[in-house]
């Protein structure tokens, strides 16, 4: 049924659309677990349950002490006398406004109770973290160590205007600006002259299933959703993807779904609130990504068998320590 629909496709947009409905039409009869729209998959940053329930428990001994001290300091009212009932009933405390004994009226066992949830948290989260990382320095070493070397950044603190923002990265997009090199370029650019060119791009089928075999499966994709899992399983896509990949090159145009996305801005320091002090991170759709895989590994071998990367390097070291 893929296949039928895949052929009568125009153009990548409605391509993307029919994968997307096959994936959807598969998870519903698995009856998998779909995330929201828009949600990224794959490593949650959320507080886990176990975190939540001892914290509801610490905030609800906090709020208990706090009553057994109003009704310690002769705060008779209902509400503070049900409460402190409620609390001990069926044990041995005895609460009396006068006359307190502060190791017999609970206080100091919620005391103790709220210091020993506090180390379990804190064991806990020392345990969780050597496990993700054991588990992260096995799969990539390179990211580990650049957790460790740079602390991760939250973003919970105060937003910055949004105006100042709106204008801020504006500014860089909207303004033309002309960019002088120096004189360098010119030296290389001249010493190159005789390069050979690069071949037009022929992308086949088994460029998309090279460029889907490399990439990872779960990936946050863009709003549509649409994981490289389901690309690599949909192997009658391929053919139609090199199809369209190919037209789109030599129209030298795409759509516009695919250069359009939602920026979300990622501060660099904590608390910051000047616009600056943010990365702007855009989430592109997954078939655009593949196709920049497929030219990125194309220029590379390009590069590669005519040795310009390292010659060009050599000679701009060279240029620039004169």
């Amino acid at each position: 049924m893929l296949g039928t629909y895949l052929e009568a496709s125009r153009d990548l947009c409605e391509t993307d659309s029919i994968l997307f409905g096959a994936a959807l039409a598969v998870c519903r009869i698995i009856d998998a677990k779909l995330s929201t729209a828009g949600s990224a998959t794959g490593q949650s940053s959320a507080i886990p349950a176990w975190r939540i329930r001892i914290e509801e428990r610490i905030t609800k001994a906090r709020a208990l002490i706090g009553r057994l001290i109003c009704f310690r300091s002769g705060n008779t009212r209902p509400r503070i006398v049900r409460t402190v009932r409620m609390a001990f009933a069926g044990t041995n405390v005895v609460y009396v406004p006068a006359g307190y004994n502060a190791k017999t009226d609970g206080a100091h066992n919620l005391k103790q109770r709220i210091a020993a949830w506090g180390k379990r948290i804190r064991r806990y989260t020392e345990r969780s973290t050597r496990f993700n990382q054991n588990s992260l320095f096995q799969s990539n070493q390179k990211r580990l160590y650049k957790s460790l070397e740079r602390p991760i950044v939250s973003g919970t603190g105060p937003a910055p205007n949004q105006a100042d923002t709106v204008a801020f990265w504006r500014s860089p997009w909207s303004e033309p600006i002309n960019h002088n090199e120096g004189p360098w370029t010119e030296v290389v650019a001249s010493q190159y002259v005789g390069i050979t060119p690069m071949d037009p791009v022929i992308i086949t089928p088994d460029d998309v299933a090279e460029a889907f075999r490399r990439a990872p499966n779960w990936k946050s994709p863009r709003l549509d959703g649409l994981h490289r899992y389901w690309l690599k399983g949909f192997m009658v896509c391929h053919a139609v993807l090199a199809r369209q990949f190919q037209e789109a090159l030599n129209q030298k145009s795409l759509p516009s779904l695919f250069t359009t996305g939602i920026t979300h801005l990622v501060p660099k320091d904590q608390g910051a609130t000047d616009p600056s002090k943010y990365r702007p991170i855009t989430c592109l759709p997954t078939t655009y990504k593949t196709l920049t895989s497929i030219l990125s590994a194309r220029i590379a071998r390009h590069l590669d068998s005519n040795q310009v990367m390292s010659r060009a390097l050599n000679k701009w070291l060279i240029v620039a320590s004169k």
